[in-house]
Formats: structure tokens, C-alpha cells, sequence
């Protein structure tokens, strides 16, 4: 989110306070005056809810062509691999890894705290009840643990009929995100292929999709500030103040083990790979988180970025030229791991739960569809809608989480350019030692 878009993040949590006090002073009044809390819910049931459904169904719009658009654009965007040399193998090494290490500890943390099973039963079957019967469907038939091995990746990455399993079979679902992610890949790396010409005007049509359904996601944003109060009272109403607990240590969760990878696996990075001492480094770079932090954006504090890059780190302006906008627009670590956190939150929720090689799909896929994403303004919340539906659970569930997105925005922004400056720091040795060595056998 852009600095000029703070008011709406305020708007957003203004609306969050709104919805929980009213939401939390109608459960109190239902205890003196049992009707009102009757004519509540069925207030919900009739206006607030469809009234938050036309917001979340404008995400759920864009999720298929705004997946297919960004992964393509960024594949295409990398041009001819071979010909990047080392500075680009190393620098697409250390994004993959930083963003699946910062997924995995997500995952870990959510399955230590187990946020979205602080619901009471009862809990969980009104909020099953309220949200249609696919998930009790899904859990029924015990899809949600499939069994397991490669002819059952190949099933779901590649199914026969690309287009029906990507449009869906009913107006009700949002259709298989795997096969699409595949497709776009595979289109974005014959697009590499293609002459300079030709190239260009893929990438100049890819963007322009992304441009319009960036467009669409940006009106949506305009309701959030009325949306997620309404959103967020019917569900108090209806599901209790459990949902609060469950919502709050989520976002203790994420924010904790955020901090706990900018910090922690920063450190180590610095310690492994180069000389600099991670105290300095992280009192060096503090105009730049900062920045982050305030302005919830990888683009805006780019600029930032790289004047400290290059005249406080010393870095060499090649390299910095050359990771620190692509980090800007590709290595989101804290987006990652957040996007692992609200499928498993989310599932947890709803009672469906992931097995060990459902998560770890989700890690491969969390990775994937932060690269997508780069860049986008507000892109996370349909592509999440994608990924809980790629694993069964409602996509409605976003709705829960939508109120405390913003304050989690600024964390994981600063998390994102946080590693966009030590991969560069890390390149940047690297590059020195390749360049020592090669000087020393000549």
C-alpha cells in the first residue's frame, strides 16, 4: 500500500474498532434482550453480509486472470536466464530460499499456536453453517487429506481439460489455481523465447491485464472501509467473541515470527555469508525499514533502498541496481509467509485440516504466488482467495482476516525489503570473492 493510500488503511482499521465494539456490545444487549440479538443476526444475514459478499466477490473476480498475468509477466520479465550470468543465479537462489524459509517458519508457528482451533465447537459448526456446506462437503469426503504421490501431482498440476478445471464447474467455486500457475509459467518461459520484438509486446499485453485487474482490486479497497466493519459485526454476532481470541493470536503469530525471520534468519545470512557484523548492519539500514514500516510498500522505499545501499553498505552500484528492483517486484518474504499463515489459519477456522505434504504444496505454492503478486497493490488478497480454495476451504474465509491485514501490511513490507537488502549485501560478497578469486588464478 502507498503512502498516499494511508487513510484508507486507517479507514480500514477505524472500521475494524467500529465493528467489533458494535459487534461485541450486541452480544452483550442479547443477554438483557434475547430478540434483539435474533433481529441482528437476521440483519446480518440479509444486509451486511451481501453487502460484504459484493467486496470479496470483486476480488474473487480477478483471482484467474490476475494469477495468470503477474507469474507470466514475471517469468517473461527474466529474459534469457543464460545469459543473466552468475549475478542472476545467485540472486534468484537466495530469493527462493529466503521466501520457502520464511513460509516454512510461518507453518511451524501456526501449527505450534494452532490459532483458528481456539473456536469452541459449537464455534466452528455455526461458522460452518453461516459459510455453505463446502467445506463440511470437503471434510465429509475426506478431501482435505488426499492420498499423496506423483500421479496425484501430475493430476492436479496437469488435468486433461485446462480450461474447465481453471473456470470451475459451478458460478459458486473459484476453478483449480495449480494447473493455471503451470500454465503461465510454461507461457512466460516460451515467451523468453520469443524475439525482442515479440517479447516485448507479450510482456507490454501481460502488464496491461495486470494493470486492469489491479484497477478492479483498487475499487474493491474503496468498500474495504465499509466492508470489513460489516463483515467482521456479523460474524461476532453470529460465531461469538471466540473469533476475536482466535484473530488475535493469529496476529501475534505472524507478527512475531515476521520479526523472528527479518532479524533471526537476516543474522545468520550476515554471519554465513559476508564480514558484517548484524548489529551494525541492522543500525546501517534503519532509515530503511523504516521507511518500509511507514509507508507499507517495496516501491516506495526503493528509492531509499538504494541510496543506502550504495552510500552507507558501499555496495557496488551494479549489483545494487540489479537486486534491489527486482527484490522490489519479486523476493517478498514477508508476503510469503503470511500468505502460508492465512491458509492454515483460515483451515483451522473451518476445521479442515492440512497433512504434511498439503503444507508442504503450500509452501512451493505460497513462494509461487508472492512472485506473482510483486508490485500489485493490495494483489495478496485474491490470490490468498486461490490458494484456500486450491486446498478446499472457503474462500470466503478471508473475510476473518481482512481487519487486521493492514497492521500485518507494515510488517511483512519491512520484512520484504528487509531481505531485499541483504541479498544484495550477500550478492555483493560474493560477487567480491568471485572476483578475487578469478584475479588470483590469472
Amino acid at each position: 500500500m502507498a503512502e498516499t493510500n494511508r487513510p484508507l488503511a486507517n479507514r480500514i482499521l477505524i472500521g475494524l474498532a467500529v465493528g467489533v465494539i458494535a459487534g461485541v456490545a450486541s452480544l452483550a444487549l442479547g443477554r438483557v434482550w434475547p430478540a434483539s440479538l435474533v433481529f441482528v443476526r437476521q440483519l446480518s444475514t440479509s444486509v451486511l453480509d451481501p453487502f460484504g459478499q459484493i467486496f470479496l466477490r470483486m476480488l474473487f473476480f480477478v483471482v484467474i486472470p490476475l494469477v495468470f498475468s503477474s507469474l507470466a509477466t514475471g517469468v517473461v520479465q527474466l529474459g534469457r536466464l543464460d545469459k543473466l550470468g552468475p549475478l542472476a543465479g545467485r540472486t534468484f537462489t537466495l530469493f527462493f530460499f529466503n521466501m520457502a524459509i520464511g513460509v516454512a517458519l510461518g507453518l511451524v508457528m501456526m501449527n505450534v499456536l494452532q490459532p483458528g482451533n481456539h473456536l469452541d465447537p459449537a464455534a466452528k459448526t455455526r461458522l460452518l453453517q453461516e459459510f455453505g456446506g463446502a467445506a463440511q462437503k470437503h471434510i465429509a469426503s475426506g478431501a482435505a487429506s488426499p492420498q499423496m504421490n506423483f500421479a496425484t501431482v501430475v493430476e492436479m498440476f496437469m488435468p486433461k481439460n485446462l480450461f474447465g478445471a481453471v473456470v470451475g464447474h459451478t458460478n459458486t467455486v473459484i476453478g483449480d489455481v495449480l494447473p493455471l500457475i503451470l500454465f503461465a509459467i510454461f507461457v512466460g518461459a516460451v515467451g523468453t523465447q520469443l524475439s525482442v520484438e515479440k517479447r516485448r509486446r507479450l510482456q507490454d499485453g501481460l502488464e496491461l491485464v495486470s494493470e486492469l485487474m489491479t484497477g478492479i482490486v483498487h475499487f474493491a479497497l474503496r468498500l474495504a472501509p465499509y466492508a470489513v466493519p460489516a463483515m467482521i459485526y456479523s460474524v461476532i454476532v453470529k460465531i461469538g467473541v471466540d473469533i476475536l481470541l482466535a484473530l488475535g493470536v493469529f496476529a501475534l503469530g505472524c507478527i512475531a515470527v515476521m520479526l523472528l525471520h527479518l532479524f533471526g534468519t537476516m543474522s545468520i545470512w550476515l554471519k554465513i555469508w559476508t564480514d558484517r557484523k548484524p548489529l551494525q548492519f541492522f543500525k546501517d539500514i534503519r532509515a530503511v525499514l523504516v521507511t518500509a514500516f511507514s509507508t507499507s510498500s517495496s516501491n516506495a522505499t526503493l528509492p531509499t533502498a538504494l541510496a543506502c545501499a550504495k552510500e552507507t553498505l558501499g555496495l557496488r552500484p551494479s549489483v545494487a541496481g540489479f537486486v534491489l528492483p527486482l527484490g522490489a517486484t519479486m523476493n517478498m518474504s514477508g508476503t510469503a509467509l503470511y500468505e502460508g499463515c492465512v491458509v492454515l489459519f483460515v483451515a483451522q477456522v473451518f476445521g479442515i485440516e492440512l497433512s504434511v505434504a498439503q503444507q508442504f504444496t503450500l509452501l512451493f505454492l505460497a513462494v509461487l504466488s508472492a512472485v506473482a503478486v510483486a508490485g500489485i497493490p493490495g494483489g495478496s488478497l485474491p490470490l490468498i482467495a486461490g490458494l484456500l480454495a486450491t486446498f478446499g476451504v472457503p474462500a470466503e474465509g478471508i473475510g476473518i482476516v481482512l481487519g487486521v491485514d493492514r497492521v500485518l501490511d507494515m510488517v511483512r513490507t519491512m520484512t520484504n525489503v528487509g531481505f531485499d537488502v541483504v541479498t544484495a549485501v550477500v550478492v555483493d560478497a560474493q560477487e567480491a570473492r568471485a572476483e578475487a578469486k578469478a584475479a588470483g588464478g590469472s
